[in-house]
Formats: C-alpha cells, sequence, structure tokens
C-alpha cells in the first residue's frame, strides 16, 4: 500500500493511498464531499459517522455484504485466512458441492475486499483486516439488533458479569480442569468450543434432545427462552455452557458452539456469484424492433390525446394537490385504458414537461407551451422525449391509488410520489435486459433475484409478490417500459438499446424508418363515418377531431359525423363553404350526399338565435322560433321573459343559456356586445412556460472528475498544513500553541519570519483569517513582502497568492526534513 509500516488508524490508511484511490473513494461516496474535508483526518472522521456508512452498506451487493458481516463477527484484526474460513466453512461437514462453492467463494473474496477497501468501509493489510468501528456496530450480533449471519455473541461477551463460581462449574461439567480466574476460565472455555475433535468429543455425549435444541439454534435467532425449572435437554446444556444465560428467562448459543455446529460458516448459504438472468423467451429482433416501433407510435397517440382532452382547461387540482379519483376514471375512460395505466400517461406527459398548473385561481391542469413545440416535433424526437423524460423521472405513477405513511391515498400528480431509487432501478433493469442477445426477453423473477442480490439491503425484506420498493420499482419499470415502446414482447428493441448507450439522435434514427408515414386522407362513407386508414398528418387530424368525433380506434380510426359536431367545428369559424372544401380535398372518395346534407342543414341554422349578455338574452329575427321555447316546457328553468317581438331575457348567465338551448336542439351562437357572433377556438387554453419538474436525487449526486481533482488536491494541501513538523522555538520565547492550533505571534515577528524565509526561500506555516472569519493553516513559500502583503506560492491551494499580512495571525518555522 505504499508505507513500510502497516497503517494504525484509517486515516493513516487512506493518507497512503494515491490520488486516483482517493477520487475513488469520493466517487463511490459522494456524501463525503459535502462540504470537502480539511485533511484526511477529516476525511476519515467523516467516513466512520453512522450515516455515511449505513449509506455505504446500502450501495454493496449481497457478497461484498457478506463479507462485511463475517468480519463483524471475526477476531478484531483478523487475517485473510481467518476470513475465508468464515465464509467457505472447514469442509467437514458439507456435502460435494461445497468444493464448487469454495472455489467461488475464494475466487470472488479478494474483489469484495477490494471494493471495501475502496470504500473505506476496511482497512489494514490482508493479515490484519479491520472493518471501520461502525460498521461493526451495525454488523456486530446484539440483543437489541441480531447479525444477519444468525451468530449470538462470543462466549467473552455472553459470561460478562457471571459469577467465578459458576464459571469454575461450567468448567467442571464440561470436564475441564479449574482454573485461577475468570479470565483463563472463559479462555479455556473458548478454546473447548474451537477445538473440532474435543468439542465432537463433547457433543457426542449429549442427550438427543439437546442436539435438537443446538439445531433449532445454530442458523438463528441464537436466543431461547426457558423456564425456572429447565427440562433436562436445556440443563445439560446450559451446565456445559453451551448455552449461556442473558436474562433470568433468556439464554444463548455462544458464536464458538454455533460456529463449530455450522462447520465454521458464518453464513447458511453464501452467495459468492450473481444469479443469472434467465431468458423467459428468444424472439426475432426485427419483430421485436417492430413491435416496440408500434408501441412507441401508440404511446405517442396516447399523450396527444390526453393533450387535447386538456386543450381547454383541464381537471382542477385538488387542495392538497394532484388529481381527484372522479378525473383520474374520467381521464381513463377517454383515453380507453384502465386506471393505473392513465395514470401513467398523465405522469409522463407531467414530467416531460407537457403538462403543467394554469395558475389561475381556480387553479387546474392544461398543456404547457412546449407541448406545442412538442407536437410539431417529428414523431421519432417526440419519443425519445418522452423515453428520456421516463428514464429520469423521480416520480413514480405505479403508487397511486396507494396510502402513505400517515394512511392518506396517493393521487395522480400529487406530492408524495417522488421515490430516488426509480431512475437508478429503471436503468438498471434495462441493463440487464442489454446484457442479453437481442430479442431475448428475460424471466421477470430471476430478474428481481438479481437486482435483490445487488442491492440487498435497499427496503424491506422480499416476498413473494416483491414487496420491497426496488422490486415493485422493477416490476412498474416492465410495465412502463412495454408500454412506452422502450421494449418490444418483453425484448429490449434496438432504438432502446441505442438511447441507453449512444443517444438520442441514433435512437430517433433507427426508430424513423419503423414508425408509419403520417397520411393526408381520410376515406368518407355513406353511414356518416370517416375511415383513417392510419396516422393522419397533424393538420388533418386537428381539424378533423373538431369536425367529428371519434368512434373507435385501432389499426384504422373511425370517425362519426354528428349535429353536434358540425356545430362545433361551426363554432370554430368555420364556414359551410370551408367544411365542403376541405371533405372534398382530403376524402379518397367522393363525399357523401347524406354528409353534404348534415353540414348544410346544420349551418342554415346555426347562428339562427343570438345569444347576449342581460344577465343574458337570446335574439332571433324569426318570432315563432322564440315562440316555440317559450312553449318548451324544457326552458322553464330558464326563466325567459319577452322584452320584444326577437328578445327574450334571461335570469342565467350566457354560458348555461347557451348550453341549455343546444340541449334542447338549437344551434345558437354567442354574440358580443356590439352584435358580431364570438369565435369560440378550442386548445386556447394553455399554462404559463413551465420547467418539468426536477427529480428528487438519491443523496448527493456523483461529482464529476474535474470537481474530484479539486477535491483531492484541497485535501492533500490540507493534510501537509495539517500534519507538517514545525520547528521548536527558541527557549524562553512563547509557544505557538498546542499541535494543529493556529500560530500565534506578534505582527513584528510575522514580519520578521515571513521577509526571512522570501530571502532564504524557505517554507513556513501560517494561521490565517480570511474576510469571512474563517481560520485555516496553510504552509507557504514566500517570494516577496512589501506594503503590508506578503506574495507567495502556498502549497495547501497549489498557486502563488497574495495575503495580507494583518490577517495572518501567526508564523512558524518548518522543521529541516531528515
Amino acid at each position: 500500500m505504499g508505507t513500510t509500516t502497516p497503517p494504525r488508524t484509517l486515516a493513516e490508511a487512506l493518507r497512503a493511498r494515491g490520488d486516483e484511490s482517493l477520487a475513488g473513494l469520493l466517487r463511490a461516496r459522494p456524501d463525503l464531499l459535502n462540504p470537502v474535508p480539511n485533511d484526511i483526518t477529516q476525511l476519515a472522521t467523516r467516513a466512520g459517522t453512522r450515516a455515511s456508512v449505513v449509506r455505504a452498506l446500502e450501495h454493496l451487493d449481497r457478497f461484498a455484504l457478506q463479507t462485511a458481516e463475517a468480519l463483524a463477527v471475526a477476531p478484531d484484526p483478523a487475517p485473510y485466512e481467518t476470513l475465508l474460513s468464515l465464509l467457505t466453512g472447514d469442509g467437514l461437514d458439507d456435502g460435494e458441492q461445497a468444493d464448487d462453492v469454495g472455489a467461488a467463494i475464494t475466487a470472488a473474496l479478494p474483489g469484495a475486499l477490494v471494493t471495501l477497501r475502496e470504500q473505506a468501509l476496511v482497512w489494514g493489510e490482508d493479515d490484519r483486516l479491520r472493518l471501520v468501528r461502525t460498521a461493526r456496530e451495525l454488523l456486530a450480533p446484539s440483543p437489541q439488533h441480531p447479525s444477519p449471519t444468525g451468530l449470538g455473541p462470543t462466549v467473552a461477551e455472553a459470561t460478562a458479569g457471571m459469577s467465578p463460581g459458576r464459571l469454575q462449574e461450567i468448567l467442571a461439567a464440561a470436564g475441564l480442569p479449574a482454573t485461577h480466574d475468570p479470565v483463563s476460565a472463559v479462555a479455556a472455555l473458548s478454546a473447548l468450543f474451537t477445538d473440532r475433535t474435543r468439542m465432537a468429543e463433547l457433543l457426542d455425549t449429549a442427550p438427543v434432545e439437546a442436539l435438537s435444541v443446538l439445531d433449532r439454534l445454530v442458523w438463528g435467532p441464537p436466543y431461547g427462552e426457558v423456564t425456572p425449572n429447565p427440562t433436562p435437554p436445556v440443563k445439560w446444556l446450559r451446565d456445559r455452557g453451551l448455552l449461556l444465560p442473558v436474562s433470568t428467562r433468556t439464554v444463548v448459543l455462544p458464536r464458538e458452539a454455533a460456529l463449530h455446529l455450522r462447520a465454521g460458516r458464518a453464513h447458511r448459504v453464501p452467495e459468492p456469484v450473481p444469479p443469472a438472468v434467465a431468458a423467459a423467451a428468444e424472439r426475432d429482433p426485427q419483430a421485436v424492433d417492430r413491435a416496440a416501433a408500434g408501441q412507441a407510435f401508440t404511446a405517442l397517440s396516447t399523450v396527444e390525446e390526453l393533450l387535447k382532452l386538456w386543450d381547454g382547461g383541464g381537471p382542477t387540482i385538488l387542495r392538497a394537490g394532484g388529481l381527484s379519483v372522479r378525473e383520474l376514471k374520467r381521464a381513463a375512460t377517454s383515453l380507453d385504458v384502465t386506471e393505473p395505466v392513465a395514470a401513467f400517461w398523465i405522469e409522463l406527459a407531467y414530467g416531460a414537461g407537457l403538462l403543467a398548473s394554469d395558475g389561475e385561481t381556480d387553479e387546474r391542469y392544461a398543456p404547457t407551451p412546449a407541448s406545442d413545440e412538442w407536437r410539431d416535433l417529428p414523431a421519432e424526437d417526440r419519443w425519445t422525449h418522452l423515453a428520456t423524460a421516463w428514464l429520469a423521472a423521480t416520480r413514480t405513477p405505479g403508487l397511486v391509488g396507494g396510502q402513505d405513511a400517515k394512511g392518506r391515498a396517493l393521487s395522480a400528480l400529487g406530492p408524495e410520489l417522488d421515490r430516488s431509487a426509480a431512475p437508478d432501478v429503471r436503468r438498471r433493469v434495462l441493463a440487464l435486459f442489454a446484457e442479453l442477445p437481442p430479442g431475448t426477453a428475460p424471466e421477470p423473477e430471476s430478474l428481481l433475484r438479481r437486482l435483490r442480490w445487488e442491492r440487498p439491503l435497499r427496503g424491506s425484506a422480499p416476498t413473494s409478490e416483491g414487496s420491497d420498493l426496488r422490486s415493485r420499482l422493477a416490476l412498474w419499470t416492465l410495465n412502463e417500459a412495454e408500454l412506452l415502446g422502450i421494449t418490444g414482447r418483453g425484448a429490449l428493441s434496438a432504438q432502446a438499446r441505442a438511447l441507453l448507450n449512444e443517444g438520442e439522435e441514433t435512437a430517433a434514427a433507427l426508430l424513423a424508418p419503423l414508425l408509419p408515414e403520417p397520411l393526408d386522407h381520410v376515406l368518407l362513407q355513406a353511414d356518416l363515418t370517416a375511415v383513417a386508414p392510419g396516422p393522419l398528418e397533424r393538420p388533418l387530424a386537428d381539424t378533423l377531431s373538431v369536425l367529428a368525433d371519434v368512434e373507435s380506434k385501432g389499426g384504422a380510426t373511425v370517425y362519426r359525423f354528428t349535429p353536434g359536431s358540425v356545430r362545433r367545428a361551426l363554432d370554430a369559424g368555420q364556414a359551410a363553404a370551408d367544411l365542403h372544401a376541405f371533405l372534398a380535398a382530403h376524402s379518397r372518395t367522393p363525399v357523401p350526399q347524406p354528409l353534404s346534407y348534415l353540414i348544410d342543414d346544420v349551418a342554415r341554422r346555426h347562428g339562427h338565435l343570438r345569444i347576449g349578455a342581460a344577465s343574458a338574452y337570446v335574439r332571433c329575427d324569426d318570432e315563432s322560433v322564440l315562440n316555440e321555447i317559450l312553449a318548451d316546457r324544457r326552458s322553464t328553468g330558464l326563466r325567459l321573459r319577452r322584452l320584444a317581438p326577437t328578445v327574450l331575457a334571461a335570469q342565467s348567465d350566457p354560458g348555461s343559456l347557451l348550453e341549455a338551448l343546444r340541449d334542447m336542439g338549437y344551434a345558437p351562437a354567442a354574440e358580443s356586445a356590439e352584435g358580431d357572433v364570438l369565435i369560440t377556438r378550442a386548445g386556447a387554453r394553455r399554462a404559463p412556460p413551465r420547467t418539468p419538474p426536477v427529480p428528487v436525487p438519491e443523496g448527493p449526486p456523483v461529482p464529476d472528475d474535474t470537481l474530484l481533482g479539486a477535491a483531492v488536491r484541497a485535501i492533500r494541501a490540507g493534510d501537509t498544513a495539517a500534519t507538517v513538523v514545525r520547528k521548536e522555538p527558541p527557549e524562553g520565547t512563547p509557544s505557538t500553541g498546542p499541535s494543529g492550533a493556529l500560530p500565534r505571534t506578534t505582527p513584528a515577528e510575522t514580519l520578521a519570519t515571513v521577509q526571512a524565509a522570501a530571502m532564504t526561500g524557505s517554507t513556513v506555516w501560517i494561521g490565517y483569517v480570511n474576510a469571512d472569519g474563517a481560520a485555516s493553516q496553510r504552509v507557504i513559500a514566500p517570494v516577496r513582502v512589501e506594503g503590508g502583503f506578503v506574495t507567495a506560492y502556498d502549497h495547501t491551494a497549489d498557486e502563488v497568492r497574495t495575503y495580507p499580512l494583518h490577517r495572518i495571525t501567526g508564523v512558524a518555522e518548518l522543521a529541516e526534513e531528515g
């Protein structure tokens, strides 16, 4: 490790590392950088804090964690051979497969130790391996926190506080000679339990029932309850120290005895090799790409339909934030999907910045200006935009419909849907897909086993339903990837591989040839329907969606023309002649006569009635029409009265009056105060420009190489200043202070020392207080002293700097090397 003597502390071990190794530690544990440590000692202290160690342990794979757990129950320090023995066992009681497992452990253990050393969880040479103290406290057995290994305390720990007389009784029952003190008695009992031959002879004399008791405790938990008058088998074990008392009603199996019964293994099932991801099916890669492209096109269509659905102003926002259950059901019905799938599309559009709150008094969700720009993009670019937003999003639609920690329902677009682990799980699942040959669909259960091996401490213990968060995120990822067209028929598509490895441009180029070309025509039929045999160009689709209602979707979309849909087009400012020309230009079949009659009939009646504000009024040149409205019982609730032969006044507002008369079968038009017809254009409501929701990071972000290099240099320089050897002051002069404290000298002494150092070219140690009052230690080589400033090469900052002399608290010369 670059030192002639073994390190005595973690700080010394870190100090002996190279810059690349320190950068690797800070990259693996970015929480150590916040803020940048002043020196190596502070870095080591921070690396041993409980929160940081817990975070590091959570990012270990199962075998690295098992290695740390074995070290936690091994002597401190432990040689490499002891650790290997705890993981492989002594092989005396193992089956034939033990050789294969032992070989796998022997091959994997050096890599696991490298991981633990890189993350500063283990330090020391192979003959003196040490687990950091906090990690040992977290992983070692205790009554409050049982060890994952299932082992109990050592004989020494379990007999602490036991009377010397009781220890001698145990020795006598076990056939051991008496000793003169408790320490030697404990040592003798421990030696018995760790001696395979003598321990086997002792257990050969045990009753069968006593061996059954040991079998129940050997793999944990090692604690058991006893009565004041235990059964003969338990009494036999207790008399010989094979069960030691923890309290008046609890006994424990000592660690040394358990290891003998386990054939020396710390874990029942060591897992040195990650589980393989099994293939569920192998498909034609081209068929997979086509299926994924088809689903990608469906995804684009669904998101566009959602934006159109909320074009004129979407649903209101709940007081607590999010979408109500009723509005989610309404959206699911309109999109013809289930509610969980509708929640996914809504959250996807929100995460991509296509939906947002409009910020009005009656706050509603509405498309953003970015959604208009998105709809103008080519289809392949629209897909990469959605897929990239999905990969990075921490919002988790799968939680919708569940409950939070306080039992409150989680709603779509609500504030409690962020899960920091979601992006990492999505990318890891897709990376496992990418490791398989093209066209191969993985088996979901084997995928979950692999994820649990890679992060065993994240979430709760898994169940058959995959109840831990990472497993649920993985299952949701499988479903969402299929919906979005990342996968096709259960296998990763070529365009998704490109998106993960090469970027959006390559993925878009691969997807473009697989998407259907938009059409510029429809097929009009005599039953007042139009068939779109494929995706339509956007201007055609937008106009047709106003002129007709979508009746069915699928490979071909069927639109139906109704009086209401034609009136909607007229309300949007179209004239009858415009509608006839539009249909003639975009139909591959002649315009059916019934459709022409429908348009002319609705246009003839459209605007015949005019509605304005009185509260509201109805104006019509034909008095008979107004007489008909007054005579209709359905108009009773409108409270109409005649002001003039051609004018009726109402107590309701113009909007309500407009809708009521339309429901009665009339085709009224709204008019302005000047008497002009008001044109209502759909899609006019937009949310203000808003940025997409920012993903909630899982801990501190991983630093880039520039920050890592600067941090390592700063730590090295600070360590140099903290550990530099300073020259002792002459006898009779004040000391500069205790080791590590800022030096203290008078201004005259400071000036004289730095001037002498500038003339001799020597290096000095200074204490410096900046303009913010922050104190620091620095090692500088003065170059010039003038005008109340010293210009020097600062070894701490690795650059030339100028310091005001009045901010230097003191100065000390460095001792000669050697």
